[in-house]
């Protein structure tokens, strides 16, 4: 394979994959950003290598839970009323892939590709000499009301879809993670699921040893994309780049540069919350994820202390962040942990709350693969909550197209071509 000009539209967690994992090939790579590195949707994220969700998010349960839900605005999912025209045809799309065939296809598609998920990312961060950044000590899905009878439904639905998993009660949950309330009765053990201290210093690292092995980065606003029989010309109005090869990666904000290109992307903003807590790191408050099963949020320890995250926001792009979700996050967390650190919210400090914009399809899949109608173009995005899970084999596997090379799964599941 000759060496291409490629350039990587998006350097979130899969855009510094894609790129990486490029320029590793011996490709000459230009990774391209409108704000900055692992600056979106990257940066405050819960830090999960959620190999275990397998299941797409569209199941038919969920349906009796949402007015219930919806009605209450600092719950787990939220609609803001003003947004439900525009999100209507999303969710329709969404309840139409609850069926059981739709859902067996998807849920095949997840397994077959979260199996590479730990494994590319310990060759990659290898290569950038942070293996430390991903820590592989499992995670808890903990319940507290929900009858034995229910979470032992769950532990045979994960391990009849061939995830490794351990039933505990309570006893054998306490002994893993001290600091849980006697009230939490069972836990999930996942075992081979993995977190990192710092989403956002995975981003970084990957693209510092990107620019060592000579890709270039360029913060640059793409508008238009202009596809051509030699390559494409990508422009911010005032300047214009040409590439052999470009990969679009830049999440929910993929869909505008998408339409201009004829193709319908259905992707929505499922925005997510997260509320940073400083705590000794020498006495973390957790050792591994603890995600809530009736609160539905998910407690992180980071470098800095404990990061709580969660919620399901469909408000659009631009209206602006509650930040009372993410307070409520440390309402929820009080519940779930016996110690945790003090929290005033009308002092918050800056950044300490965070708001990220997941871009979900209705599917529960990524778009994956090269563009039916330019070959010259690329996709990688739509990862929804799986974005930093799937980081390092969506890199691997844009390496393989763009290479001509066998792909590690069947990428049809992935196409963009499902949506057109």
């Amino acid at each position: 394979m000759k060496k291409l000009n490629i350039g990587v539209i998006g350097a979130g967690i899969v855009g510094v994959n894609c790129a990486a994992e490029l320029q590793s090939l011996g490709h000459q790579v230009t990774l391209l950003d409108r704000k900055g590195i692992g600056e979106e949707c990257s940066k405050g994220n819960a830090g999960h290598f959620a190999t275990e969700q397998v299941f797409p998010l569209a199941e038919f349960s969920l349906l009796p839970q949402l007015p219930k839900m919806l009605l209450d605005p600092l719950g787990p999912v939220a609609l803001r009323p003003g947004y439900i025209p525009i999100a209507l045809p999303w969710f329709i799309r969404f309840i139409t892939n609850m069926f059981a065939s739709k859902r067996q296809h998807n849920k095949a598609a997840l397994q077959a590709i979260n199996q590479h998920a730990i494994a590319c990312y310990q060759e990659r961060l290898k290569a950038a000499n942070a293996s430390e950044l991903l820590i592989l000590q499992g995670s808890l899905l903990v319940f507290e009301e929900t009858p034995k009878e229910l979470v032992e439904a769950h532990y045979r639905q994960y391990r009849d879809a061939g995830v490794a998993i351990e039933l505990l009660n309570r006893e054998q949950a306490l002994a893993l993670e001290p600091n849980l309330v006697d009230t939490v009765q069972h836990a999930l053990y996942f075992t081979e699921v993995g977190h990192t201290s710092n989403p956002h210093q995975v981003c970084h690292a990957i693209a510092d040893h990107c620019q060592r092995i000579g890709a270039v980065y360029k913060q640059f606003d793409v508008k238009s994309i202009t596809h051509t029989l030699q390559g494409v010309v990508i422009s911010n109005g005032s300047e214009q780049i040409n590439f052999d090869r470009i990969v679009i990666a830049c999440g929910v904000w993929s869909k505008t540069l998408l339409n201009t290109l004829g193709y319908n992307l259905p992707i929505e903003a499922e925005r997510g919350y997260s509320l940073d807590l400083s705590c000794d790191s020498d006495n973390p408050l957790l050792n591994r994820p603890v995600a809530s099963a009736e609160r539905r949020f998910i407690m992180t320890p980071m470098s800095h202390g404990l990061r709580l995250a969660g919620t399901v926001e469909f408000a659009g792009l631009e209206h602006p962040a509650n930040m009372s979700r993410a307070d409520k996050l440390f309402d929820n967390a009080k519940h779930v942990i016996k110690t945790i650190p003090d929290y005033d919210a009308n002092n918050a400090q800056e950044g300490q709350r965070w708001m990220g914009s997941r871009p979900s399809l209705p599917d529960s899949l990524p778009v994956i693969g090269q563009a039916p109608k330019h070959e010259n173009i690329y996709l990688a995005l739509g990862h929804q909550h799986l974005g930093l899970t799937l980081g390092a084999i969506t890199g691997k596997l844009i390496g393989q197209l763009i290479n001509e090379s066998p792909t590690d799964i069947d990428l049809a599941p992935f196409n963009i071509s499902r949506f057109n």
